[in-house]
């Protein structure tokens, strides 16, 4: 699932979800995720984890920001 810069939440508090983002395939080697694949249209990503969201950036310096 991928967001804007943006809030992009619904309703409920949680992300919006467009057909787009659901049929949006990534491929692991192993454990191993490539964050080109991540980031291949945004800059930043929703990880859901239990109830948390965080948010996954990838800063101009080519760097990851994760935050909650």
């Amino acid at each position: 699932m991928s967001a804007t810069s943006g809030d992009n939440i619904g309703a409920a508090g949680k992300p919006a979800v467009s057909a787009s983002d659901a049929a949006r395939t990534l491929i692991m080697h192993g454990n191993r995720l490539d964050s080109r694949d991540l980031f291949s249209a945004e800059r930043e990503i929703i990880i859901v984890h239990g109830e948390e969201h965080y948010r996954l950036r990838l800063t101009s310096q080519n760097k990851l920001i994760l935050t909650k």
